[in-house]
């Protein structure tokens, strides 16, 4: 007897990929040789996606068939996280209810976890606001890293013009610095000079538009140099499509849009340095071991932690990291999180993260299971870095960063291998003080916004603060 073939639904994923690719749902059936309303059918999973439109999707657009593997959608996992919310509780929603949701009406269950989702932000938003004593007005720092989430710090058209330079300057030949070098010349008649720290005066690289040069600073180690000759390369080479990502965000500031435009430049940057198909088979291959990234592409340990938050090119995702960056006073400088973890705006991170420890043995990568109040669970490894100049007394700054994922990742990282992911070996974090609620928490540096405060000057607890939870 012939085996039955379960039919496919995936309408969220097909929709997913064609908005990836910039396509209107009349382009993509044009391009498959099907009907506009076949292909909404599909994506309304009103009608099952058949074999041989599935090899034909793959095809038409190079994708790698995993990308439609069976599985909970994207949308089903972040509306099944809503169900630990507290405002869900006396409704009794059941993982049966979101699945219903998902197969009756996709496009309802998106807008349903983006309004809860916008929900959050706007509560989150709100405490810290109170936290940070702000009356108004717009923090352009945080105008710029919300540009980042809400895009999931991935933008394809970078990606692909990062890897059209990368493939001409291998063909080139030679080191990558010398290739970079050669470019310049060539295509913009720009010379490339590596200069003492001094002649610089505390610039790490400099664009003479009158001397028609590039000038790096010899102070930096050589993955610096590249990164900042490719940095120049990019606000050169890609302006254009710096400014067309860039008047997708509706800004307030003007500082916020220049903000956001460096951070997409630093993108390009890194999409040359570290072009994604190459990377991403990179990353595979070596189970996601940073150090063994950073040599085989001549990079840092940070800039590799950066690009590995990136790969979510429909086909060929990596792991969805999260990144944090501070220094040895908690003060976060970077994150990247993409909706994969929940940061705080303001105030520094949990001191119960083993990533505050890593200044006590430089160079050395932590590894942790986190739980967060919510009960989700995280995979993380940590290590300090250093930026600044080098030389004897010359000024360096010292940071820690963190590399983190979704437990439910952790097997595809050579840092969880032989490792206790067990309930008994996670650490209990919060995400920081103001909104962590756990209650018998030593190192708490200041009580939870939504608790009700219980001064007894009679008893001394071992915790700092004692909160009502009604």
């Amino acid at each position: 007897m012939a085996r039955e073939t379960k039919p496919l639904y995936v309408g969220p994923r097909i929709r997913r990929i064609r908005r990836d690719l910039g396509l209107t749902q009349a382009q993509m059936a044009a391009d498959l040789e099907v009907s506009a309303s076949y292909v909404t059918l599909i994506e309304r999973n009103q009608r099952p996606l058949p074999a041989d439109l599935l090899l034909r999707i793959a095809e038409t657009y190079g994708l790698d068939l995993s990308a439609f593997a069976s599985g909970e959608d994207d949308v089903f996992n972040q509306l099944e996280g809503m169900l630990v919310d507290p405002i869900f509780h006396e409704l009794s929603i059941t993982k049966e209810d979101v699945r219903d949701l998902m197969s009756a009406n996709p496009a309802m269950g998106e807008a349903v976890a983006a309004l809860y989702g916008a929900y959050r932000a706007s509560r989150t938003s709100a405490m810290e606001a109170r936290a940070a004593g702000k009356a108004g007005g717009v923090d352009s720092v945080e105008e710029a890293r919300d540009f980042i989430t809400v895009t999931r710090n991935y933008f394809p058209v970078l990606d692909e013009m990062g890897e059209e330079i990368a493939a001409a300057l291998s063909n080139d030949g030679g080191n990558f610095f010398d290739a970079l070098s050669k470019r310049f010349k060539t295509r913009h008649g720009l010379s490339v000079r590596v200069l003492p720290a001094d002649i610089m005066v505390g610039a790490y690289r400099r664009h003479d538009r009158h001397r028609k040069q590039v000038m790096v600073s010899e102070a930096l180690d050589l993955a610096s140099r590249s990164f900042q000759l490719t940095l120049q390369l990019a606000l050169i080479e890609g302006r254009a499509q710096l400014d067309a990502v860039v008047n997708q965000g509706a800004f307030e500031s003007d500082a916020g849009r220049r903000l956001t435009r460096a951070a997409l430049a630093n993108y390009l940057a890194g999409a040359i340095m570290l072009p994604y198909r190459k990377f991403h088979q990179s990353a595979e291959e070596l189970s996601y071991d940073v150090e063994s990234i950073a040599r085989r592409f001549g990079a840092s340990f940070e800039q590799v932690c950066h690009r590995l938050t990136t790969l979510q090119r429909p086909g060929a995702e990596g792991v969805p990291f999260f990144f944090l960056r501070i220094d040895a006073a908690g003060n976060v400088s970077k994150r990247f999180s993409g909706g994969v973890f929940p940061f705080a705006r303001y105030g520094g991170s949990c001191p119960l993260w083993n990533l505050h420890d890593t200044f006590r043995t430089p160079r050395k990568i932590h590894t942790q299971t986190i739980q967060l109040p919510d009960g989700e669970t995280y995979f993380s490894i940590a290590r300090t870095v250093h930026g600044g100049e080098g030389g004897f007394n010359a000024p360096k700054a010292e940071r820690a960063v963190t590399l983190g994922c979704e437990l439910k990742y952790a097997d595809k990282l050579i840092y969880a291998k032989n490792t206790d992911l067990g309930d008994g070996a996670r650490a209990q974090i919060g995400v920081t003080c103001r909104l962590c609620s756990r209650p018998a928490c030593a190192a708490r540096a200041h009580p939870p916004l939504e608790r009700r405060l219980i001064i007894d000057e009679h008893r001394r607890l071992a915790t700092p603060f004692s909160f009502a939870f009604d």
